[in-house]
């Protein structure tokens, strides 16, 4: 049996271990990354594939049978398969649900919390001297915000968008839910569901947990923008294509809303020309909520056991 992974550096740059593998089989080959032209060359031959961002197109998955039956994703999300392709050819994919929760709501958190404390902006202050010069014990430079009784707006209520409303619930924050179905929200005291225009006219701060699908492509677009407070702030840590990125930046230019954070962009790595580089009052981050070491580990543990359970005859986490 043949083991190749076409992307590893992301998951383990070097503080983990790809040892775990090697109980399988010796034939094992781990590549930091992989060029869509290197694909077929370096994954020729694997009975398993094990793959993160490298995308699998059915002209690749049929180059690359019969020999391969089972594909290990290291993530949640499986767009970059031809799932079509992989069922047809009898290739088993499966993904890592769930591994990532804490971590990203974690990120939503840190977000929320840039708007309203300006921990970073008020530390360069003081190390840049105005502290000393300033006549009273303390000074603000932006206003500050208690997060109680404030509305979060949480679109798509899987395992991360559950983790967020109880953190919400923690500061007292009043809790909006847009799902596609009907959720149970017994435990939630400030808690409820409501449709999209709603979450999008009351909520403080917004925050997309939803899957990418044809229904949540550009979800977020200048209809949606147009509806909210011109105090409120977006957060998108789901998937990058959620958010039309030119309505996004045009909102954030003109004052329509107050701010917005991202960890995803439409194309990652960022375009130099992606207009949210330079619009007014948005953090992006490169793509780093779910990759806390502990988080990355907990990945790898699900991989193994992933990969343990096809070839027992028992898949889990199969999509396709």
């Amino acid at each position: 049996m043949k083991i190749v992974n076409l992307d590893g550096y992301t998951t383990n740059p070097g503080d983990l271990s790809w040892d775990f593998l090697k109980k399988y089989t010796d034939d094992v080959t781990v590549y930091d990354r992989t060029s869509e032209d290197d694909v077929v060359a370096r994954a020729k031959g694997a009975d398993i594939l094990i793959i993160n961002k490298t995308v699998l197109t059915c002209d690749i998955l049929q180059k690359l049978s019969p020999e391969l039956r089972y594909i290990g994703l290291q993530s949640t999300g499986y767009n970059v398969v031809d799932l079509k392709t992989a069922t047809q050819l009898g290739i088993t994919v499966c993904n890592i649900p769930s591994y990532s929760t804490n971590a990203v709501a974690q990120q939503v958190f840190a977000f929320i919390l840039h708007f309203t404390n300006q921990v970073e902006l008020h530390s360069e202050s003081v190390h840049n001297g105005d502290w000393c010069k300033c006549p009273d014990f303390c000074y603000t430079l932006s206003p500050l915000a208690e997060l109680s009784g404030k509305t979060i707006g949480i679109i798509g209520f899987g395992s991360i968008g559950k983790r967020v409303a109880q953190i919400a619930e923690s500061f007292d924050m009043q809790i909006l839910i847009h799902s596609r179905s009907h959720k149970d929200l017994r435990g939630f005291k400030n808690a409820r569901q409501v449709k999209k225009d709603e979450l999008f006219s009351v909520s403080d701060f917004i925050t997309c947990h939803c899957p990418l699908t044809a229904e949540t492509e550009n979800l977020i677009n200048a209809d949606s923008l147009s509806k909210m407070k011109s105090s409120a702030v977006l957060i998108n840590t789901s998937r990058g294509p959620v958010v039309d990125e030119n309505a996004l930046a045009n909102a954030l230019n003109t004052g329509k809303i107050a701010g917005a954070a991202l960890d995803v962009l439409k194309k990652e790595p960022a375009d130099s020309e992606n207009p949210l580089l330079n619009a007014k009052n948005c953090i992006i981050t490169p793509h780093i909520a779910w990759a806390a070491k502990e988080t990355r580990a907990r990945l790898l543990s699900i991989l193994d056991r992933n990969i343990e359970c096809y070839l027992a005859g028992k898949p889990q986490n199969k999509v396709n």
